[in-house]
Parts: structure tokens; sequence; C-alpha cells
């Protein structure tokens, strides 16, 4: 099955960057080798599952901590 092939646009909307970076976000992660690309001629293309394993790789889950029995001295 092909993966869909998103504009460096696309990626930007997907990734929410859109509105505070534009299109800088994802093109500096292209330029850095930081996600998967495509090149079709002149155009960058990232595929969506690019976009996704990124996501899922720099998600960072909450650590919960464990409360104190008792509170500070003071």
């Amino acid at each position: 099955m092909a993966d869909v092939l998103l504009t460096v646009a696309e990626a930007a909307v997907r990734l929410g960057t859109w509105k505070t970076s534009g299109e800088r976000f994802p093109r500096r992660l292209v330029a850095d080798r930081r996600i998967r690309f495509v090149k079709v001629g002149t155009h960058v293309r990232i595929p969506e599952s690019a976009v996704d394993e990124f996501i899922t790789s720099n998600t960072v889950e909450p650590v919960r901590r464990r409360r104190a029995r008792y509170g500070r001295a003071a």
C-alpha cells in the first residue's frame, strides 16, 4: 500500500506548527535529516507515516510521582 505524500505546508498543518512558524519547522526537520522525506524533482514531500513516527517518537509521557506520606517539615 502506497503512503500518502504530504507537501511541506500539509506537514506543517499536521504537526500543528502552521500558525506559529509556517513551513519553517518542517523544512528545518528535512534539512537536519530528522524526518524521512522524498525528493520529487525540486519538490520535497514528506510521507504521512514519517510525520506520525516523528510525533510518536517525540511524545513524552508524564511521570507520576508518589505523594509523600507526610507533609514537609517546617
